[in-house]
């Protein structure tokens, strides 16, 4: 009888042994992750210089402004933000290279009276 005892306490470690060998298999083999980047970095935040600030009277009613144009030292990257603050309400801007322009819409003309500073925010 104590053969018998041996010998089946061998094939229940034999089956245990090949259980765990082939879920550690599986759970190995199932992941897959795909290449991603991570990273950290500085850079410079520096400002424009606006120059050759120009305003344009609306012909109809010269106590209003029809639109300002002015000269960056450097053209806003593709896909930027410029915006003005005249009279206190912001606009926006366009430019093409460093010509910029703040064309007013009909009705929304600052008032040359309310004109008391020019503020230009541009972010790239």
């Amino acid at each position: 009888m104590r053969r018998r005892r041996y010998g089946m306490r061998g094939v229940v470690m034999a089956l245990v042994a090949t259980t765990a060998v082939l879920a550690s298999y599986g759970l190995t083999a199932a992941n897959t992750v795909p290449a991603s980047k991570a990273g950290d970095g500085t850079g410079t935040i520096s400002g424009y210089t606006v120059s050759g600030i120009d305003y344009t009277l609306l012909s109809s009613d010269p106590a209003k402004i029809d639109k300002v144009d002015f000269t960056l030292d450097t053209a806003p990257g593709a896909g930027s933000t410029l915006k003005a603050k005249i009279g206190g309400s912001w606009y926006d801007c366009t430019n093409t290279g460093t010509a910029a322009t703040c064309d007013f819409a009909a009705g929304s003309e600052p008032t040359v009276s309310a004109a008391t500073s020019l503020q230009v925010v541009i972010a790239d």
